[in-house]
């Protein structure tokens, strides 16, 4: 299946049905009247977040979406049938944003959150409705409130506990195929994963979802690469797992060229936790290894676990570390849920 992240889509809700003119033919009764029933109610287009998808890309070959419109009213009073709800599924952590992507209209960041985004045109009047006692025969009627129509963005923003960082090579599709069911690609050259890839973590009875994100470069957050592209999925990582090359030229300065690429895009990227691992270390001689560990420490001033995602050494502990990251920043964003569900707008 094809990632895509982004994807501009066409909405336009149901009009409302027109009302009907008709006069009463009855047998038997002397005099007749109007008796024009009201029309339909147009279709909403409803948004709604589900499990199972991970990629936008229905969208690119679907990207008109437009709601039925409400049934004609009917004589004998007969209102018309309303036009039914087109509903738009997407996946978790999709965000609708307006057409010049300046605005955030909905975000869905909950399984089975529901949001009726356009709402259908009411149905026009029958000439019933208008009868008054000056007025016993009227014939107007109303056609129907117009559809609402617009264009926006879906962006989707992956949810995951963690997300790993660092420059091209630095073993991230190696790590997440190691430790989850992934099936990410491995290639000795840069830029290896084109697209983020989501695994799931079975570590002592817990079980939390990693997401692999291309590799950043000097210049991301400037457009730079292809890693300024999925920046925008760590917004919703509660915890980060940079990971550094060991066997690079200058690991120390290649954890410092993340860091600030994270502060230069903003989002609060740089204030999120992180675990620091020195990868590849099966391939560095340990005293070589342990002088790295103690200049990457200095520099970014937090302790540095030592692994190899080929090997496996040293990946039990950077889980245990990951676990207990998560644990408190779950709480965290827990608190903040519901303190955003006690705020209504006055």
């Amino acid at each position: 299946m094809h990632f895509l992240d982004q994807a501009k889509i066409f909405i336009r809700s149901g009009a409302g049905g027109p009302g009907a003119v008709s006069f009463r033919r009855e047998k038997f009764i002397e005099y007749g009247g109007p008796d024009g029933g009201n029309g339909g109610k147009g279709g909403d287009i409803v948004f709604e977040a589900v499990e199972g998808l991970n990629t936008l890309i229905d969208f690119r070959y679907t990207q008109h979406f437009k709601a039925q419109r409400g049934h004609n009213g009917a004589g004998s009073n007969r209102t018309g049938a309303g036009g039914e709800d087109l509903v738009i599924k997407v996946p978790i952590g999709t965000q609708i944003l307006s057409e010049d992507r300046e605005h955030v209209l909905a975000d869905f960041t909950e399984p089975g959150k529901h949001v009726v985004f356009l709402r259908g045109g009411d149905g026009g009047r029958g000439n019933a409705s208008y009868k008054t006692s000056t007025n016993r025969a009227p014939r107007q009627h109303g056609m129907g409130w117009p559809a609402e129509e617009m264009w926006v963005w879906l962006r989707l923003k992956l949810l995951a506990d963690a997300g790993l960082l660092g420059l091209p090579n630095a073993g991230k599709s190696t790590f997440i195929n190691a430790v989850t069911n992934a099936k990410a690609k491995v290639g000795a050259y840069p830029f290896t994963t084109t697209r983020p890839q989501l695994g799931v973590v079975s570590h002592k009875s817990r079980e939390f979802v990693v997401a692999d994100i291309p590799g950043l470069i000097e210049g991301a957050a400037e457009g730079a690469g292809i890693g300024d592209r999925f920046l925008g999925h760590i917004e919703r990582c509660r915890v980060l797992l940079h990971l550094v090359d060991a066997t690079g030229e200058d690991p120390v300065g290649a954890y410092k060229i993340v860091r600030k690429e994270l502060k230069k895009y903003g989002a609060d990227l740089i204030e999120k936790p992180e675990v620091i691992g020195l990868n590849k270390i099966d391939a560095m001689d340990p005293k070589e290894v342990k002088k790295l560990a103690t200049k990457l420490k200095r520099a970014s001033k937090a302790d540095v676990l030592l692994l190899s995602g080929a090997s496996g050494e040293g990946i039990p502990e950077v889980l245990d570390r990951l676990i207990e990251a998560i644990g408190p920043a779950t709480k965290e964003a827990a608190a903040q849920q519901e303190e955003d569900k006690g705020w209504s707008p006055l």
